[in-house]
C-alpha cells in the first residue's frame, strides 16, 4: 500500500533530504545540518576551530565545481567538547556526539592519522561517519601525504553522503588513456603502467601518484597543476558515463556494479530524489555555528493512566529503576513526571552525586496507575520541569513511556521546544504518532511487548545513554534473559579485560521472590541470596560486585519453583579504566520504515575503539507488536549483505510480509578461540589516498615522502579474550509492499491498490493523487509533473481495504493500440501531508490482427495507413510504429516457414503464393 502522510514526513524529510537518521539537510544546492564533533580525549585549541572551519570553506568549492555547481556546504555545526572552557560556545539543541557525520579525535590503531569513512556497504547508502584526526587538522606536513584539507574532506564526503567507493584500493590504480604530466621531462607519460618515456620504461617515478588522490573516483577528469608547493591533482568534476572506466578493478566498480560515480549520486543517492539544478552564478560561503553540550539534562514522563495498572505498571517501575540506579551519568540532572489526564511532578530536578541521590530518586516513581489519558499534558509538565534549571529547555532531553492513545495535538511544540524526546511505546495500542514526534524532535523510538518474561523494556531504558565519545564513563549492557514458568532460570555471561567496574546483576520478579538466587565467578566464589539487596516495591535484587568483577565466565542460577511467575535478570558494566576503552556493540536497521521498496539491513558494528572485533558470534532478534519473532545470526563473511569480510560491521538482510511495529535486540558473544583471538583488521573502508611525493614550488626534482608503513595485521591483534554484549536498535515499521496493479479492459482502465492509513496502516487517508505517463522514468524522477487524474469524488477506505477506480482510456489521450501507460499513486492525510510515490503500474492497449486469408494470386501485404498516434508526456511514436511493422514481419516469416514445410514433396522447396491481410482494429 502507499505510506500515509504523517510517516511520510519522517521518510520524505529525514530520509530523503535529511540523509536518514544522521541529520544532515539539503535545502536547495547547500548542505545544512552538517555536524563536526571534537572528542573530549582533544585538548582545547582555538586554532583547531579555525581549521576546520578553513577546511569546510575550501571543500565547499571542491565540492560546487566537482558536482558542477549542484552542491555546496552552507551551514555547518561544530560541536566541542563539554570540558573545553576558553570560547564563547553556544548551547546545543539536539546535537550529540553520536549524530556526528564528521568526527575529530585521536589516531586509532587501525588507520594512524589517515583519514577514513566508515562504510557498511551498499551503494548508493550513506556511511556512518568520517574519522579525521587532530594531527591531521594540525599539522601541515600531513598535507604533504593526504593532499589538502578541502579535497580531502570533499573525497570523504562522497563516501559518506552518497555511498560510493574508491578507485584506489588493492585492485590497483587504473589510469586511462595516458596523460602527459605538465613539469615533468617532456615526453615522459603516466598510464596504468608507470611513467615512461617513448618506448622505454622509467621506473624510479613508478610509485608516484600511484594512490594519488585522484581517484576521487578515477573517474573525475583531472590535471596536474603546481598548486601551492607540492604536487596535486586539480579536479573538476565527478565522473560522468563518458568518462568512468567501467573495466578499473576497483571498489567502486565492484560495489556499484560499475556504474560512475554521478550515476550512483542522481538515482541511487539519498540525494537522488531532490531534483536539485545547477546555481546560476556563485555559491555563497558556508556559515558555522560553534556549540558545547552542557550537563545533560533529563525528564521521565511516566504514564499512569488506567490501562497501566497491573503488569505494565510494574515494568515501568523495574525499567526506570535500572535507568536512575544504574544508568544515566553521574552529576546529570534528573526529574520525574507523571500522567493520566492531568499531569504532576513527582520529584523536581535531582542531580546525582552520590548513591543516596539515585535511591532517592526511585523512591519517587510511581506503583498505581488509574485514569484517562493526555500526553500532550505530560509532556508540557516535563518542558516545565526542564526549565528549572536555567529557563529554556534547549539540548533537554524528555523519556517518554506511554502505553496510550491519546491526541498528540503538541508535535509543534515539542518541535519549538528545542527538547529531544526519546519515546517508549509500551505494548500494541500506543499512539504511532510517538515515533513521528521522536524523530523530529533528534530523539530515538522504541516499542516494547508488555510480556513480563521479556526484557525488551529493561533493554531500552539500559540502551538511554548519553555519550561525548568518551565510552570509559558509559554502562555497557552484557547480558539480559528471562523465562515464564516454574523451574530454574541459569546461563554464563562473560566479563573480558575491557570491563569490570560497577558490574550489576539485577534480577527481576512478577508477585514473589525467587527461592535462591547464586552468582559464581570465575574463580569459584559464590554470592547468594543474601548477598542480594531487595526492593519489596519494584520486585528486584540487586547486586554490585565490588571493585573490579574478575575476567572470565561468570554463571547465574536462579531457582523459582513454587509459582509460575516472569523472572528476568540484567548484566551490566563499565569500563575498567579510562586508560583501555571497552568493547561495543551498536544495532542499527538499514531504514527506520521498510514499505517493499528497498531491502532491510539488520546490522551490529563490534569495535573497541574504532578497531573492529572479529570471529564473534553475533545473534539478531527482531519481533512485531503482533508476537512474531524472527533470529538472525549477522555475518561478516564479505557475501550477501556483507560488504567486507572482517571489518567488525556483521549484517544480514531481513524480509518479511508481516506489517507492524518491531524491535531490535542484537547479542554478541565470543569464546576463547586461541590464537585466533582478538581483534583484526582485514579489509580497510574507504580511505583518503597516500600522496607518494610532492614538489616545491620553483625547484626540482620530485621530494619524495617516505614510505606510507605497511599495513600488519599484528599491529591489531589484542587478545580482549571471551566476551558478552547485548544491544538496543530503534524501532522499525514494516508496512503494506506497494500493490498498485494496472489493467485495460477494452476502452477502461481499470486501477486497484491496498488503502493506506492516516498513518501507515491506522486509520483512513484524506484522499488521493493519482498521476499518468507515457514515459516510465519521466514518471519515476518527476511525479508533480505527470498528468493528473481527477480523484475527487475518490472518498478514501479505511487502511487495509480495496479501492478500485476505472475511467475511459480516452480521458487521457487518444489511446491507440499499442499505447503503453503508466500510473502512480500518492495519499494525502487530514493536514495535507503527502506520502511516498506508489509503486509504479503499466498498462498496454494491444494490437489485434484479422485472420490470415489464403489465396492464389501474386504475393502482396496489404498497405494500410499508419495510425494516428498522438505524443503527450513523452510517448514514443516511433517504438509503436516499429513494433508494428516488426510484428507484420514475423507474422510474414511465420506463414512463409510453414508453408515451405506443408508443401515439401522432397528435398525441393516449393512455394504456394499467398495474400496476407492486416487490419488495426
Amino acid at each position: 500500500s502507499i505510506t500515509m502522510a504523517s510517516e511520510a514526513v519522517a521518510v520524505l524529510l529525514l530520509v530523503f533530504l535529511s540523509g536518514s537518521t544522521f541529520g544532515i539537510k539539503l535545502e536547495g544546492n547547500g548542505y545544512t545540518d552538517v555536524l563536526i564533533a571534537i572528542n573530549p580525549v582533544v585538548p582545547e585549541n582555538p586554532l583547531l576551530i579555525k581549521r576546520i572551519k578553513d577546511m569546510v570553506s575550501d571543500a565547499s568549492s571542491v565540492l560546487f565545481t566537482a558536482t558542477e555547481g549542484k552542491f555546496y556546504f552552507e551551514e555547518i555545526t561544530i560541536l566541542v567538547p563539554p570540558n573545553w572552557s576558553q570560547g564563547d560556545y553556544g548551547r546545543t539543541k539536539t546535537e550529540t556526539y553520536e549524530k556526528a557525520n564528521i568526527v575529530i579525535n585521536e589516531e586509532n590503531r587501525a588507520y594512524g592519522d589517515q583519514p577514513y569513512t566508515l562504510q557498511y556497504g551498499q551503494c548508493g547508502s550513506e556511511s556512518r561517519y568520517t574519522h579525521l584526526t587532530t594531527k591531521f587538522m594540525l599539522d601541515d606536513e600531513l598535507i604533504k601525504l593526504y593532499g589538502p584539507r578541502g579535497k580531502v574532506l570533499v573525497h570523504e564526503w562522497a563516501h559518506l553522503r552518497w555511498g560510493v567507493y574508491d578507485e584506489n584500493d588493492d585492485g590497483g590504480f587504473y589510469m586511462e588513456p595516458k596523460i602527459v604530466i605538465p613539469g615533468v621531462k617532456k615526453g615522459y607519460t603516466w598510464n596504468q603502467k608507470g611513467f615512461s618515456y617513448g618506448d622505454s620504461r622509467r621506473t624510479f617515478l613508478e610509485p608516484f601518484f600511484l594512490r594519488v588522490y585522484a581517484v576521487f573516483l578515477n573517474c573525475i577528469i583531472l590535471s596536474f597543476d603546481k598548486l601551492l608547493f607540492m604536487y596535486t591533482l586539480k579536479v573538476t568534476r565527478f565522473c560522468s558515463k563518458k568518462t568512468h572506466n567501467r573495466e578499473a578493478p576497483n571498489a567502486q566498480n565492484r560495489m556499484c556494479d560499475n556504474r560512475d560515480v554521478m550515476d550512483v549520486i542522481f538515482t541511487s543517492s539519498v540525494d537522488a530524489k531532490a531534483n536539485v539544478q545547477p546555481l546560476k552564478g556563485p555559491h555563497p560561503a558556508p556559515r558555522f555555528t560553534v556549540m558545547q553540550r552542557g550537563q545533560r539534562v533529563v525528564c521521565l514522563v511516566l504514564d499512569v493512566s488506567g490501562s497501566m495498572h497491573g503488569s505494565r505498571i510494574l515494568q515501568q517501575q523495574q525499567a526506570a529503576s535500572l535507568f536512575l540506579t544504574t544508568i544515566v551519568e553521574d552529576n546529570s540532572y534528573v526529574g520525574i513526571v507523571t500522567f493520566t489526564n492531568y499531569a504532576t511532578t513527582l520529584k523536581p530536578l535531582t542531580v546525582i552525586h552520590r548513591e543516596e541521590s539515585r535511591t532517592q530518586l526511585v523512591n519517587y516513581l510511581p506503583v498505581e496507575a488509574i485514569g484517562g489519558t493526555d500526553i500532550c499534558k505530560g509532556l508540557k509538565k516535563g518542558f516545565e520541569e526542564l526549565c528549572k534549571d536555567n529557563g529554556n529547555t534547549m539540548g533537554d532531553e524528555i523519556i517518554l513511556l506511554t502505553d496510550g492513545e491519546s491526541e498528540l495535538d503538541c508535535v509543534s511544540e515539542v518541535k519549538e521546544s528545542g527538547a529531544i524526546v526519546n519515546t517508549i511505546a509500551l505494548g500494541p495500542s500506543a499512539n504511532k504518532e510517538l515515533k513521528r514526534m521522536s524523530e523530529i524532535s533528534g530523539g530515538k523510538y522504541f516499542y516494547a511487548s508488555d510480556n513480563l518474561d521479556q526484557t525488551e523494556l529493561v533493554n531500552v531504558f539500559a540502551s538511554l545513554t548519553t555519550t561525548n565519545g568518551d565510552f570509559t564513563h558509559q554502562t555497557i549492557l552484557l547480558d539480559s534473559s528471562g523465562m515464564k514458568r516454574k523451574g530454574i532460570l541459569n546461563g554464563t555471561v562473560s566479563v573480558d579485560h575491557t570491563v569490570g567496574n560497577k558490574t550489576t546483576f539485577l534480577v527481576l520478579h512478577e508477585s514473589q521472590s525467587p527461592e535462591d538466587i547464586e552468582i559464581k565467578s570465575p574463580s569459584g566464589q559464590i554470592y547468594d541470596f543474601i548477598d542480594f539487596q531487595p526492593s519489596s516495591i519494584s520486585k528486584t535484587h540487586s547486586l554490585v560486585i565490588q571493585g573490579t568483577a574478575e575476567t572470565g565466565d561468570w554463571t547465574y542460577t536462579i531457582k523459582n519453583t513454587l509459582s509460575d511467575q516472569s523472572i528476568t535478570i540484567t548484566i551490566t558494566s563499565r569500563a575498567v579504566s579510562e586508560a583501555i576503552p571497552p568493547v561495543t556493540v551498536k544495532a542499527y536497521m538499514s531504514q527506520q520504515s521498510i514499505d517493499g521498496s528497498k531491502p532491510m539491513l539488520v546490522y551490529a558494528e563490534v569495535n573497541q575503539k574504532g578497531v573492529p572485533v572479529i570471529l564473534a558470534d553475533v545473534m539478531a532478534t527482531l519481533e512485531s507488536d503482533a508476537g512474531d519473532q524472527y533470529q538472525l545470526e549477522l555475518l561478516d563473511n564479505g557475501a550477501g549483505a556483507d560488504a567486507f569480510r572482517n571489518d567488525g560491521i556483521y549484517s544480514r538482510f531481513f524480509t518479511t510480509s508481516k506489517k507492524g511495529r518491531y524491535n531490535l535486540k542484537v547479542k554478541v558473544q565470543r569464546k576463547d578461540k586461541g590464537k585466533n583471538n582478538g581483534q583484526v583488521r582485514l579489509k580497510r573502508h574507504s580511505v583518503a589516498p597516500y600522496v607518494p611525493g610532492y614538489v616545491i614550488k620553483g625547484k626540482s626534482p620530485i621530494v619524495m615522502n617516505p614510505p606510507k608503513p605497511p599495513f600488519s595485521e599484528d599491529d591489531l591483534q589484542d587478545d580482549v579474550g571471551s566476551f558478552t554484549r547485548t544491544a538496543i536498535g530503534e524501532s522499525f515499521s514494516v508496512s503494506l509492499p506497494p500493490d498498485l496493479n494496472a489493467e485495460i479492459e477494452e476502452d477502461k482502465v481499470m486501477l486497484t491498490w491496498t488503502a493506506p492509513g492516516e498513518d501507515m496502516d491506522q486509520g483512513t487517508a484524506d484522499s488521493y493523487e493519482i498521476r499518468v505517463s507515457m514515459d516510465l522514468e519521466a514518471l519515476r524522477g518527476n511525479f508533480s509533473g505527470a498528468h493528473l487524474m481527477n480523484t475527487s469524488d475518490i472518498q478514501p477506505l479505511e487502511a487495509g481495504s480495496t479501492e478500485e477506480y476505472s475511467f475511459l482510456s480516452s480521458y487521457i489521450i487518444n489511446a491507440e493500440p499499442e499505447t503503453v501507460m503508466f500510473f502512480a499513486v500518492r495519499s494525502r492525510d487530514k493536514d495535507s501531508l503527502m506520502s511516498d510515490m506508489s509503486n509504479v503500474a503499466k498498462a498496454t492497449k494491444m494490437l489485434r490482427f484479422v485472420p490470415f486469408v489464403q489465396t492464389t494470386s501474386t504475393s502482396t501485404i496489404s498497405q494500410y495507413p499508419s495510425p494516428n498516434l498522438k505524443r503527450s508526456s513523452g510517448s514514443n511514436v516511433v517504438a509503436v510504429v516499429v513494433s508494428v511493422i516488426g510484428t507484420t514481419a514475423v507474422i510474414i516469416a511465420v506463414l512463409v516457414v510453414s508453408r515451405m514445410r506443408l508443401n515439401r514433396p522432397g528435398n525441393t522447396p516449393h512455394f504456394t503464393e499467398t495474400q496476407v491481410s492486416t487490419s488495426l482494429l
